[in-house]
């Protein structure tokens, strides 16, 4: 199994990311897939996750409506597209699987995932 994040690096604040993990070794299309994130010094947070349908996805509160996350079941690939970023936004993201029939409960811990890339590092800096 393999999860390769990749799309991160230095943006200022304002602009826009597109972070991409790409995905192998499972039936991607049975699976729930999240992004997570650790800031410099801080704990994980979990920012989205998509359900296998392409379609259902959910947001930490306080990123709806600057990130969107997406799948393409095809090319077993995850996105999470990054807008309007913030300096509060530097950090490792990682994305993250479990195996998912229907609608599953999200994991919020990265522990509670099956598996897990080496995460893209995104720093938001002027």
């Amino acid at each position: 199994v393999q999860l390769v994040e990749s799309g991160g690096g230095l943006v200022q604040p304002g602009k826009s990311l597109r972070l991409s993990c790409a995905a192998s070794g499972f039936t991607f299309s049975s699976y729930l897939m999240s992004w997570v994130r650790q800031a410099p010094g801080k704990g994980l947070e979990w920012v989205s996750a998509i359900y296998s349908d392409e379609r259902t996805a959910y947001y930490a509160d306080s990123l709806k409506g600057r990130f969107t996350i997406s799948r393409d079941n095809a090319k077993n690939t995850v996105y999470l597209q990054m807008n309007s970023l913030k300096s509060e936004d530097t950090a490792l993201y990682y994305c993250a699987t479990v195996y998912c029939s229907g609608f599953c409960r999200i994991p919020y811990q990265l522990h509670e995932y099956t598996y897990w890339g080496q995460g893209t590092q995104v720093t938001v800096s002027s």
